[in-house]
């Protein structure tokens, strides 16, 4: 696209963090955006920049990267490191838009805020999902009164826990977890869930409520949750809580790692309701009996290009928007006050949890003296150290391939546990469902010894150090996929077999 959008001016951007960094060149291209340059630690990262973003000054230093001759960065680096990311670049005169969260702190909150402020500079954070089709259409909805006062409303980002959190740096041993995911409670990742809300409704949330969950998902390394030492989980557990809305209304918000993905979104007012799953329902008639509209609504203008350059157009609007208020001065939805009002409720709802569904507020970060309360508030989740998932004493001839063994058996992990659930409801399942439980009990007979091979070597590290987090998230994996029954390949395969010939 040429650069008439924004009067003919144009924006040099600099990417920092280039994995999820890199998912934002397409949409850049589309707005006539400049990418100008690029920095990672990540050889690796590094790499894949130079092939899809040829153009583009690459390099992993941080100060050479922010001297480079750009507007803006676009900050995509660890989850626990935006803060830091953000306050060198505004240091440095660039604007910033930043990966989800702001802040890991109240205190990084209160330091952002007033940084952002002193600057002059435009800080968005980059939350996509209120940028879909349906919440933009529910948002235009809203606007127009069609739904009256929010109620209630329930959004949901949850992910299946198919994985421990490995470490996926390229530069790290593979006895340790990812830097952040290895830790991280899903609380803190709370703004694919509220932020639609927020963007839809333009209420912020003024206070949460939040219970800790003592069921954690099999095979995450996850420290036994706040039984041991309050430690709290990671990515691994279900992180629900209520949110109270700055004109009463109330939402549920529902992050986690579980046995199966959710993205359900319903909201409720006073005048109408909606949900978008599996597509989009208005319930209309105010009277609870509902009269039901399937809709298939329209993108508002460029929403092509919206839909062209992937991520269901949610990367391109947020780019958008923070393109547009650098260059036209027009105000975009994510504004470092809106910013921190999500990510505060991420942090308080954890606190919450931590305090047995004692109710929190979420300050106001526009207000000074509301700011001045939690200028000192370093506090932070209990977590395991990801660096330290064996003993110190371990045998990194053994542990070094964690990373490795556990991703090489996933994959077999998921299809024995999908086959033999399968198996177990296939008399009641949809006759045109049926061919799928056939296909992949055919797909495990086939792959029968690559999935023992693979258990084996899995297991080998659980044998090594058995009490170790590490070796109690291999334990719980491979009971999960009942992998014992492949000592027996051959009565296994017969079982199998014998349910094929009898279907």
């Amino acid at each position: 696209m040429d650069n008439e959008l924004f009067g003919g001016k144009r924006l040099k951007l600099g990417i920092w963090g280039l994995g999820r960094g890199s998912s934002f060149i397409d949409s850049a291209r589309a707005l006539g955006i400049d990418v100008v340059a690029g920095c990672d630690i990540s050889p690796a990262m590094r790499t894949n920049f130079k092939r899809i973003c040829p153009e583009a000054n690459i390099t992993e230093s941080e100060d050479a990267f922010l001297a480079m001759d750009m507007d803006a960065v676009l900050i995509a680096t660890y989850f626990p490191d935006h803060a830091r990311c953000t306050l060198k670049a505004l240091a440095a005169g660039k604007h910033v838009m930043c990966e989800v969260t702001s802040f890991l702190t109240p205190a990084e909150g209160v330091e952002v805020v007033e940084a952002v402020e002193k600057s002059g500079l435009v800080y968005n954070l980059a939350e996509n999902y209120p940028f879909t089709k349906a919440n933009m259409y529910l948002a235009k909805l809203y606007k127009e009164g069609f739904f009256g006062e929010l109620e209630y409303a329930e959004y949901e980002y949850v992910h299946g826990g198919t994985h421990p959190c490995l470490n996926t740096q390229d530069t790290l041993p593979g006895n340790r977890l990812h830097h952040w995911r290895g830790w991280i409670s899903y609380h803190y990742y709370c703004t694919h869930s509220l932020g639609p809300v927020m963007v839809i409704t333009g209420l912020r949330p003024e206070k949460v409520v939040a219970f800790p969950t003592d069921v954690l998902y099999e095979g995450t390394v996850h420290g036994q949750g706040r039984k041991i030492d309050g430690v709290m989980p990671n990515l691994g557990a279900m992180c629900p809580s209520l949110i109270y809305m700055s004109n009463g209304g109330i939402v549920r918000n529902l992050m986690g790692g579980t046995s199966a993905d959710s993205h359900n979104q319903r909201i409720f007012g006073t005048r109408a309701a909606a949900e978008t799953y599996p597509e989009l329902k208005l319930k209309v008639g105010a009277q609870g009996s509902f009269h039901g509209i399937t809709v298939n609504p329209d993108w508002p203008d460029l929403g092509a290009v919206a839909e062209r350059a992937g991520h269901g157009g949610g990367d391109f609007w947020e780019l958008y928007y923070f393109a547009r208020e650098i260059l036209t001065g027009e105000k975009a939805p994510w504004d470092i006050y809106a910013a921190s009002d999500v990510t505060l409720a991420g942090i308080q709802a954890l606190r919450s949890a931590v305090a047995e569904g004692q109710p929190m507020e979420i300050p106001d970060f526009r207000k000074k003296e509301v700011r001045d309360r939690y200028r000192n508030d370093n506090w932070i989740q209990k977590h395991v150290d990801p660096d330290r998932i064996f003993p110190d004493d371990q045998d990194l001839a053994i542990t070094s391939h964690f990373c490795e063994y556990y991703s090489a058996a996933q994959p077999f992990i998921m299809l024995m546990r999908s086959t033999l659930d399968a198996m177990k409801v296939f008399d009641v399942t949809r006759p045109a469902e049926r061919i799928n439980t056939i296909n992949l009990v055919k797909d495990l007979r086939a792959k029968l010894p690559q999935a023992k091979a693979a258990f084996d070597k899995l297991r080998s590290i659980y044998e090594a150090y058995p009490t170790s987090p590490g070796g109690v998230a291999i334990k719980e994996k491979l009971i999960l996929c009942e992998a014992e029954r492949l000592n027996d390949m051959e009565t296994f395969d017969t079982f199998l077999k014998d349910f094929l010939l009898k279907k």
